[in-house]
């Protein structure tokens, strides 16, 4: 049998073929598996043996500033008391938490409740939740602030998402977008922007308190008879 047959025969065998692969790639692909190896067992360990009680301490120091924040005692709930964090020391030291994030929301709203809108911004704009009726809560604080700074179309803005961020809470969402209508027509002077919204409220939510007033302030710019 020549040389050239068997190379041929080699060629059509599949266990050849795979022998071949191997010796010409598998330095390569023991090192691709070795990395994801050393990636999944660094995440695992990250996960159960650092996050995860990170997450529980997190946790436990939340339950008394939350304590503080109910019972409107807002400077032990931002600062702590001395022996228990408050929710400045909670950002700091347990940032990359679920209860380190849910800090920056109680902060925004102690600043607020301190007439302190700068810090009140600082920390709600960096708050994020899935939890759609937290983060509505947390669009119109963020109004609120911006409102009171004299940052209108800030205000306009975040009152608006909050607005829209979760209808299904009707009276939450017509009470953010009449916020938006009333700065617009009131302050920004913006009569279109304004006749929109308080068509908006009507028309979704009509059973509100919003929804019931809304034609009124439709009646002062001029419009009637909207159904």
């Amino acid at each position: 049998m020549s040389e050239t047959i068997i190379a041929q025969d080699l060629n059509n065998d599949p266990a050849a073929k795979a022998k071949d692969f191997w010796t010409r790639n598998g330095k390569l692909i023991i090192g691709i598996l070795l990395v994801l190896l050393v990636a999944v067992g660094g995440y695992y360990v990250y996960k159960h043996f650092f996050q995860g009680p990170k997450e529980d301490k997190a946790a436990d120091a939340m339950f008394k500033a939350e304590y503080y924040y109910r019972a409107d005692s807002i400077n032990l709930a931002l600062n702590g008391d001395g022996q228990s964090a408050g929710f400045l020391k909670i950002i700091s030291n347990y940032g990359g938490t679920k209860a380190g994030n849910l800090a920056k929301f109680y902060a925004g709203s102690c600043y607020i409740k301190l007439d302190d809108n700068k810090n009140a911004v600082k920390y709600l704009k960096d708050f994020d939740t899935d939890a759609k009726q937290i983060q509505q809560r947390a669009y119109q604080l963020l109004g609120d602030a911006y409102a009171d700074l004299g940052q209108s179309k800030d205000a306009l803005d975040s009152y608006k998402k909050a607005g829209h961020h979760f209808e299904e809470d009707k009276e939450a969402s017509a009470d953010a977008l009449f916020r938006a209508a009333y700065l617009a027509q009131r302050v920004i002077k913006d009569n279109d922007e304004a006749i929109k919204l308080y068509k908006e409220i009507k028309e979704k939510f009509p059973r509100t308190e919003q929804g019931m007033q809304a034609g009124n302030y439709l009646a002062q710019l001029g419009v009637y008879n909207v159904k």
